[in-house]
């Protein structure tokens, strides 16, 4: 029962991180949701949003900075 206190802890602890991050990204990169590759379809009823470049982008940045946190401290 410890571990899964400890999961929950670990969980909790990124959900906010990610919250944060979220945040500030919104604040100093306000074109972040809205680059061309983005897509978004708006009908009567319905509305669609579906940030492919936005997630490309995010994607390609994150590998890149994980890969240099990994390098830093394998040594």
């Amino acid at each position: 029962m410890e571990d899964f206190g400890r999961i929950l802890i670990i969980i909790g602890a990124t959900l906010v991180f990610s919250g944060i991050v979220i945040l500030v990204a919104i604040r100093y990169f306000p074109w972040l949701g809205n680059l061309p590759g983005d897509f978004r379809l708006d009908g009567d009823n319905y509305k669609i949003y579906f940030p492919f470049a936005t997630m490309l982008v995010i994607s390609v940045l994150g590998t890149i900075l994980l890969n240099i946190f990994i390098r830093i401290f394998r040594r």
